[in-house]
């Protein structure tokens, strides 16, 4: 019996370090996540001090040079501890993610030396906790037509708008904000928890990514002094760069989603007997467990070039696209069927299949929806624009 889901040996691919860290990654997941996780979701709470265990492991920023507080890995890496965030929960994978590929990911591309000096060391410790502001309550999947206003005034500058759906906003530190300016060009605003005018209402009655905190961001005449601004982006590249980091661990993280799903669904198929005999040995479960093996595969083959490309500095953001909408939805499908494995014991906290289910029907949604990621593969092989 194989029951490794490493099917296509990608393992003799790596390197030891990649190993290490995943392994390390896992281990700590088994035993701080785990746990908790059910729980957690439940009852619509945080897993205590999550951000700095994540530090402390070096799942922040981990591609951030060490002078910054990063650990220096390469892209590989990054994916791989994603992989195995998801695989404890989606909502620990996004706040990984958005500290990581949304936070400090732009103070390092776009910001000064002082910027980098002061941020990103605390949130590589998870001392502090960023978030992201770019969607709009009237502008999701079109991030050009955001309202968030940015306007000079004297020797500063003033912040009006408000951003929606942002991870980790009810508890961060400081906020990632992006406006347009007078001349309608887009910049990088670093926004501070003690900033008179600024607001972090949460979102309540969530289904999904229940273990983890979302809400608005909220800017009324907040003042932005000079020091604030990132200095080196003043066009929609800058927030759409982050994406193209934030949906390339996407697309590593929902294999380990799926991966703890299969895991489950072949353990619970060996074990659970029904008329006389194991249910994995009946044929439908098998063709189940066999397209599941199968598709894991796919993505992980997928994610493995993908990141062998990000480590060359040639990943496409089309190709990166691709990878993540093809992975989540990969991983969202075995969910739900490996759910029809476990009968009715499945919808119960026991199994994980419905809190990955629900959890992945945000991931299909955030960093750009199924939809529009088509519409991106759609645009780059026929040269049409299907947007406008």
């Amino acid at each position: 019996m194989n029951s490794t889901t490493d099917y296509f040996k990608i393992d003799d691919l790596l390197t030891d370090e990649h190993k290490l860290i995943r392994q390390s990654v896992r281990d700590f997941v088994d035993t701080e996540i785990k746990p908790v996780i059910d729980d957690a979701a439940q009852n619509h709470t945080d897993i205590p001090d999550l951000m700095k265990k994540l530090g402390a492991i070096g799942a922040l920023g981990p591609y951030i040079p060490a002078e910054y507080g990063g650990a220096g890995l390469d892209q590989m890496s990054y994916g791989l501890i994603m992989q195995e965030l998801e695989r404890g929960d989606s909502a620990v994978r996004s706040a990984a993610s958005v500290q990581s590929s949304l936070v400090m990911y732009p103070i390092y591309t776009y910001g000064s030396e002082e910027q980098k000096h002061k941020f990103l060391p605390k949130l590589a410790s998870g001392e502090f906790i960023g978030s992201f502001g770019l969607t709009e309550p009237n502008h999701g999947s079109n991030p050009g037509g955001m309202e968030t206003r940015l306007t000079k005034n004297g020797d500063h500058y003033l912040l009006n708008g408000a951003k929606m759906w942002i991870t980790n906003s009810p508890i961060c530190d400081i906020a990632v904000v992006w406006a347009k300016d007078e001349e309608g060009k887009v910049r990088g605003v670093i926004v501070e928890r003690n900033m008179d005018g600024f607001s972090t209402p949460e979102t309540h009655n969530k289904w999904s990514l229940r273990a983890s905190k979302t809400g608005e961001l909220v800017f009324e005449n907040v003042k932005i002094e000079e020091h604030n601004i990132l200095p080196d982006v003043k066009s929609l590249k800058g927030p759409l760069s982050c994406l193209n980091s934030a949906r390339y661990g996407i697309s590593w993280g929902v294999i380990g989603a799926a991966i703890d799903c299969y895991d489950s669904a072949l353990k619970y198929s060996l074990e659970r007997t029904q008329f006389g005999k194991p249910i994995a040995s009946f044929q439908l479960q098998q063709k189940k467990l066999a397209e599941f093996i199968t598709e894991i595969t796919k993505a992980q083959l997928l994610c493995w070039r993908l990141g062998t490309l990000k480590n060359e500095n040639k990943a496409t953001p089309e190709q990166i696209s691709m990878a993540k909408r093809n992975n989540v939805k990969m991983a969202i499908d075995i969910a739900r069927e490996s759910r029809q494995i476990i009968g009715a014991m499945g919808i119960v906290g026991d199994f994980p299949m419905m809190r990955h289910a629900a959890n992945l029907e945000s991931v299909i949604t955030y960093e750009g929806t199924h939809d529009v990621h088509l519409l991106i593969t759609g645009a780059d092989v026929t040269g049409i624009n299907a947007f406008i």
